[in-house]
């Protein structure tokens, strides 16, 4: 299966050694997106709600460059930092989609890249 590498400027640039995101076939595999604004390089959000709306638009970016959108996601990734943070982050996160969700799991963590709250993954389809 041929893989293509995904990436834009409209998404922060990698922090590691890995892509913003790769289509493989029908899947795109969007990487943890925290919340970096990428036109600065800093993390700008001053709580969890804004730390959200970041990392999602980040994750837009990258479906918009492989010409998809949020309905095409199948599996969402979140990682935070403590599981109180849970409702306002979902409440953020569910105004991304119009229905059909996607299949989710939410897990807290001992500690996230640059001391943030909220990563997000994804994988969507064609």
């Amino acid at each position: 299966m041929e893989k293509q590498i995904i990436s834009t400027t409209y998404a922060p640039e990698p922090i590691g050694p890995y892509s913003q995101a790769v289509l493989a076939g029908n899947f795109l595999f969007i990487s943890g997106q925290i919340a970096i604004n990428p036109a600065t390089g800093a993390i700008e959000a001053k709580d969890i709600s804004a730390e959200t709306h970041q990392s999602m638009q980040n994750i837009k970016a990258l479906l918009s460059e492989a010409g998809m959108d949020f309905s095409h996601v199948v599996k969402t990734t979140i990682f935070l930092s403590d599981m109180s943070l849970f409702s306002e982050v979902n409440e953020v996160y569910g105004r991304y989609f119009t229905g059909n969700f996607p299949a989710r799991e939410t897990v807290a963590v001992k500690g996230l890249p640059k001391n943030v709250n909220v990563e997000i993954s994804m994988i969507a389809a064609r």
